[in-house]
Order: structure tokens, then C-alpha cells, then sequence
């Protein structure tokens, strides 16, 4: 089946399970919320992933009343077939748990399945890479309206050869300006374990506004990697700074 195709499958299984939270909440037992988006440019740690094209996104999450969550998240992606492969959608699966340790401070831990269905990013002929798929172990604290989070992947980062290990660093806050508006500075310490040039910094400074359930954001996007050759498609730099426009509903 072709990427795209799961793409249009993810969207009307998302539609159909939100057709069914009222009365999934209304048992008291689960939580089950759906989110689409748009967005000018899928950015992720301060890399593209769509050459700087807009993107598509759904996805839905289930909470459980003892803290335990689960999710399933899509988007489209380009960075695989502009590499010389196959694979132009992305598919994560995510599950953890989150508990309050105190008053105003919240743990959340859990994994994460980064998916490229179809992928050949290993096979790709004059390249040296792993398999694209990448899991990744988190952990986040959040105090307020700041949250600091861990990330450390078990296999190879997004097809990196011999980088399991690697980590990230995420340190965001949201800060509520009344009447819809928030304004959401972030930022991100990609390293790729066994493989140093690939290292970087990121930062993002985004301004939302809630127009009747849907977020608007504007978002300035920034990195510093050090050897952009390591990320470079059509000799242009896929972290280059730059402003990304979104709109996101919630259901």
C-alpha cells in the first residue's frame, strides 16, 4: 500500500474515533481527544522534514483515569525520498504515563515509535545509513508553565549510522497572555551519539492565538549545526531560520 494511501486511512480512522469520544468520556474511564493540523513547514527539532513545504497532520490520544496514555500521530514527510529512497509519511506511536509529584509539578515518562512506512533509507545505494525507524525513551518534568524533557533513543537516530544512544534535550514554556494568546519560547540540544558533526542546537519562539478552538500559531525557528552538509537537500541548508505558520484543531 502506498505511504499516501495510510496517510488518508490515518485521517478517516481518526474522524471515526472521534465520532465516538462523547461517549467513550462519558464512562468515566477514558479520555479519547483527536487533533488535525496544518502547517506552512514541518519542522521537528529545527529540521525540516518536508524541504520547507506544508504538511498535514491528525492524530488521537486515549488517557486512562490511573495516568497511563497511549497515541498515534501522522504527517507527510520528504526527507527520505529527497535522500534517494522510499517513504513519504511518518507515523509515531507513543505510550507513557504521567503523575503529579507535587502541587504544580508533573512527571511524564514514556516511549516513542518514530515509523517511515515502507522505508528502504538502509538500502538507499552509495549511502552508509541504518534503518530510518527510530524508538526513543523520554522523560519530562514540568513545573508551571515550564517543561524540561529527555529524550534517548535505543536504535539508530533516524537512519544515523551506529547512533543508538543519542539524546535530546528540550526545555519549553508556555506562557498564557489572556484573551487566547500565548507566547511559547523553546529550546534544543540534538546530540547524535558516535557521530558529533551531526550535533546542534535549536531555537523557536512561537506566538498562538485560540480563534474559537483553533490555534493559530507563527513560529521563528532556528539552528546552529555546526556542518550543514549533514543536513542539506539541493544545497540548501534544512535548518535554516526561518518563520513557520500553523492552525490546529482539537476535538
Amino acid at each position: 500500500m502506498k505511504s499516501s494511501s495510510r496517510l488518508v486511512i490515518a485521517t478517516i480512522s481518526i474522524a471515526i474515533l472521534a465520532g465516538v469520544t462523547d461517549s467513550v468520556q462519558a464512562q468515566d474511564k477514558y479520555a479519547l481527544t483527536g487533533n488535525a493540523a496544518v502547517v506552512s513547514d514541518y519542522r521537528y527539532r529545527g529540521i525540516t522534514q518536508t524541504r520547507f513545504d506544508p504538511a498535514l497532520q491528525v492524530g488521537a490520544d486515549l488517557g486512562l483515569p490511573n495516568g497511563l496514555y497511549a497515541g498515534v500521530w501522522a504527517t507527510n514527510i520528504k526527507w527520505i525520498k529527497d535522500a534517494g529512497g522510499k517513504g513519504s509519511s511518518e507515523i509515531d506511536l507513543y505510550g507513557g504515563y504521567k503523575t503529579e509529584l507535587s502541587k504544580d509539578l508533573l512527571l511524564d515518562v514514556g516511549v516513542l515509535r518514530y515509523q517511515y512506512p515502507g522505508n528502504n533509507y538502509k538500502q538507499i545505494p552509495g549511502t552508509n545509513n541504518d534503518n530510518a525507524n527510530t524508538t526513543e525513551l523520554y522523560g519530562a518534568l514540568t513545573y508551571g508553565p515550564v517543561t524540561a524533557k529527555y529524550s534517548h533513543s535505543l536504535t539508530s537516530l533516524f537512519g544515523v549510522k551506529d547512533s543508538s544512544g543519542s539524546s535530546y534535550f528540550d526545555l519549553t514554556a508556555t506562557f498564557d497572555l489572556g484573551g487566547g494568546w500565548s507566547v511559547v519560547p523553546h529550546f534544543g540540544r540534538q546530540v547524535v551519539a558516535n557521530n558529533s558533526s551531526w550535533n546542534y542546537n535549536d531555537l523557536a519562539l512561537t506566538v498562538t492565538k485560540d480563534f474559537s478552538g483553533v490555534v493559530f500559531g507563527l513560529s521563528a525557528v532556528t539552528v546552529d549545526a555546526k556542518n550543514e552538509g549533514n543536513y542539506q537537500v539541493d544545497n540548501k541548508f534544512t535548518g535554516k531560520s526561518g518563520l513557520v505558520l500553523s492552525a490546529k484543531y482539537n476535538f
